[in-house]
């Protein structure tokens, strides 16, 4: 009997990604592309189905989302940017609130080792603290279930708060149009395409956070508000980006035991539910003093991962840029003081 090809797997992960992204868009879901393969291939590593994680795609669909992000960039940013000072004040005060919260689930009703408590409550990104979590000596695979079901629980919860509670759907301005492969001229094919490369590249190399989306969202931003183009990408491009997502945040519950996965998202949805309570009342905050629309500073205080919660800023039509930086900041900050208040606390 021949052995199955080793691509295989990924193939039926991303064929139920597109299934689940078709049930998404046509039920009227925000974020469809993203949230249906999500949802979809969290079922199906749960049903222990032949699948695998696209992992080798991500790095290579990443930087079309940053370009997508930065064609929404303008001239009137510089404008905003002193309303964004108090957000950014206010900023490290929620996280370490977020932080506290997070780490209280996982230690007093998970009873996790204090290692591995510390760095699943973290609001940073995923591979961050799954390599700090490790040096430190953390369970890594809790981890990394913690953070995976982390992410797949803030967009679910932002999704309902906004259909429910704010009464904002993705249609109107967030509903994204259609942009087909024949509108773009190859000028804009090799502009857009250089700033995908070479944003990537680029942001790698000077070290930035989430380096694959925010380095072509910066070269996109300056190409756009200086002129020379004035597209965002084809949308099939974009769409093929966010199932590729969905699926690898699904396929992430691969060979975790449904104890271990009922567990896991059970305390990430305790943990994700009290630190959305908390943006909701810092978001309120920034709302009484600046005057920035809820919608938009909630989603900027929401502990989701930067592309998942960026995309969800433009399916429902908030400030995608004023969304993305602080979630930027926010990675940034937590990556770099996260290990040096572990030692402190371990002390």
């Amino acid at each position: 009997m021949n052995a199955p090809h080793p691509l295989l797997p990924q193939f039926i992960a991303l064929a139920i990604g597109v299934a689940g992204g078709l049930v998404a868009y046509f039920a009227g879901l925000p974020l469809p592309w993203m949230l249906g393969p999500m949802i979809a291939n969290t079922v199906a590593a749960m049903l222990r189905a032949p699948i695998a994680g696209p992992d080798r795609l991500r790095p290579f669909v990443i930087p079309v989302i940053g370009v997508m992000l930065g064609s929404g960039v303008t001239a009137d940013l510089f404008g905003l940017l002193g309303t964004w000072v108090l957000t950014l004040l206010v900023l490290p005060v929620f996280l370490a609130c977020a932080a506290g919260i997070s780490y209280t689930v996982y230690r007093r009703i998970g009873r996790y080792d204090p290692v591995t408590a510390f760095y699943s409550a973290m609001p940073g990104g995923l591979n961050e603290m799954l390599i700090l979590g490790a040096e430190a000596g953390g369970d890594e695979r809790r981890i990394a279930l913690a953070h995976a079901a982390r992410v797949l629980i803030i967009i679910i919860f932002v999704a309902l708060f906004f259909g429910l509670i704010l009464g904002v759907s993705s249609g109107s301005r967030g509903a994204v149009q259609w942009i087909g492969l024949y509108q773009i001229t190859p000028l804009d094919y090799a502009i857009l395409g250089f700033c995908a490369v070479v944003g990537a590249l680029l942001g790698q190399w000077l070290g930035l956070p989430a380096a694959p989306v925010f380095g072509p969202m910066i070269l996109s931003g300056i190409a756009h508000i200086a002129g020379w183009v004035t597209v965002a990408p084809p949308t099939i491009f974009v769409i093929a980006a966010q199932i590729t997502i969905g699926t690898v945040i699904g396929t992430r519950f691969i060979g975790a035991t449904l104890a271990e996965i009922r567990k896991d998202i059970g305390l990430s949805a305790i943990a994700s539910l009290l630190m959305l309570i908390a943006a909701v009342g810092f978001a309120e905050l920034i709302v009484m003093i600046s005057g920035i629309p809820l919608a938009q500073a909630f989603l900027a205080f929401s502990p989701g991962g930067l592309t998942e919660m960026s995309l969800l800023t433009l399916a429902m039509g908030q400030d995608v840029t004023y969304v993305s930086v602080m979630h930027i900041i926010r990675i940034t900050l937590v990556i770099a003081v996260a290990p040096f208040v572990f030692k402190l606390t371990r002390r």
